[in-house]
């Protein structure tokens, strides 16, 4: 019975592959024929042969807006690494075969669907998505991939490759003109090498920035400004109070909590108050001094 179920499975996953052919007459693959046969080949397999299935899977994760439901759950099955191999080969078919975007599509989609599991993985992925896009000269969507990449490294405390993507990520925003997005970049780059404890990366990290139209003066600049003067002079007042600013707390929640967690070499000062300074100046009070009997002296006025 098992033989006969596979056996069937296979006729439709043969007829699948023809409908994906193209050739002198059939320029255009017929994807919804074949996302029927695959889904025919699904119904009749049984359930511990897997491998069909993940091309099936594969499949409906390449193929965009397709109306054919997936009925196999990927999480139930814990076969989330074997099936975006299969995704990756099927992306790495289609670039072949002239259709990068389905291709960029198809990295994502497995980028999300080994995201919680192997965020190393995700990473690649969304890389890889992201020169695809960069390739077909779709910047916006490249910004995307390398966006959730650097999101991901920054969650996963790889902060030397977070540095490297984020620098990628402000340079085709500067490249596209977007440069309020570039101003967001750099407080992020910023976060990112101060957590590296590289205050010189982060220094230099702003004055380059200063080439970047209207950087100057913006209230990023001003505040990034105080952020590297705190952290210079192991203020960590100061630093708290930067990190607290709207500016910084509304950015993405990775960034965000890189700026709520920011701690100043040697564990940061205390700010003196302004009487604690004055009475510092003045030198310590002694009862009954001579700078105690002047100063009653003199208490009504000089006239």
């Amino acid at each position: 019975m098992a033989a006969q179920k596979i056996n069937e499975a296979l006729e439709h996953i043969a007829k699948a592959e023809k409908y994906l052919k193209t050739g002198f007459l059939k320029w255009k693959p017929d994807y919804d024929s074949a996302a029927t046969e695959y889904g025919k080949a699904e119904a009749e397999m049984p359930y511990g042969l897997t491998p069909y299935i993940w091309c099936y899977i594969c499949f409906m994760s390449t193929v965009p807006d397709s109306s054919v439901p997936l009925t196999v759950s990927v999480q139930e099955m814990q076969r989330l690494p074997e099936a975006v191999q299969l995704i990756e080969k099927a992306s790495m078919m289609y670039l072949e075969n002239g259709t990068p975007d389905t291709a960029a599509i198809a990295l994502e989609r497995a980028g999300k669907l080994i995201e919680n599991v192997s965020p190393e993985k995700a990473v690649q992925l969304y890389q890889q998505a992201a020169s695809v896009f960069e390739n077909e000269e779709r910047l916006r969507q490249a910004l995307e991939m390398l966006g959730k990449a650097s999101r991901l490294l920054v969650r996963g405390r790889r902060l030397d490759e977070a540095a490297l993507s984020l620098q990628k990520e402000k340079s085709i925003y500067k490249e596209i003109e977007n440069y309020p997005t570039c101003y967001k970049k750099t407080i992020a780059q910023v976060l990112v090498h101060l957590h590296r404890n590289d205050y010189v990366a982060a220094e230099r990290c702003v004055r380059e920035s200063y080439s970047i139209p209207g950087f100057n003066g913006s209230e990023d600049c001003a505040a990034l400004e105080q952020l590297l003067e705190g952290y210079d002079q192991q203020d960590q007042d100061q630093v708290s109070e930067v990190c607290n600013l709207p500016l910084f707390k509304y950015m993405d929640n990775d960034y965000a909590k890189l700026g709520l967690t920011l701690v100043v070499p040697g564990g940061g000062i205390k700010k003196k108050s302004p009487n604690a300074t004055q009475d510092k100046t003045r030198g310590p009070a002694t009862v009954g001094s001579h700078a105690d009997e002047e100063e009653d002296e003199y208490s009504g006025g000089l006239c």
